[in-house]
């Protein structure tokens, strides 16, 4: 699997809880931390962090990938909008959360959240 970070780089235990959770290796982690300007417009910004990940059109429709989205929601929000426009469907995300009582502060990997699915549950509801 393909593992697109756009936030912190993962540690070697976040790495292998995602893997452990998943049933799949992590072939290659693309790290894209989205440092936007806040002067410029942040579609056009998030269509060109994209675009730095070298995934053609193809390999975002056919490939397994797992998302790390940045933790800024409205660039969250717009990645999750350019992704779904270029793969076709949802992504899936990873969750992270913190590790309570740690100092510095430190995060483990939650759940992986298929975007899809919580897209066609919430179809059977309208």
């Amino acid at each position: 699997m393909i593992l697109l970070n756009f936030s912190h780089p993962l540690t070697l235990a976040q790495r292998t809880k995602v893997e452990e959770l998943t049933g799949q290796p992590i072939e290659c982690i693309i790290d894209a931390p989205a440092q936007f300007d806040p002067a410029r417009p942040y579609a056009e910004q998030t269509s060109a962090l994209i675009e730095i990940t070298g995934l053609s059109a193809g390999d975002l429709q056919t490939l397994p990938i797992l998302v790390n989205l940045p933790s800024y929601n409205v660039i969250a929000g717009l990645m999750i909008a350019e992704l779904h426009g270029r793969m076709g469907y949802f992504p899936t995300i990873l969750r992270l959360r913190p590790v309570a009582g740690s100092t510095p502060p430190q995060f483990e990997v939650a759940e992986m959240v298929n975007l899809q699915s919580v897209r066609d549950m919430a179809r059977t509801r309208r």
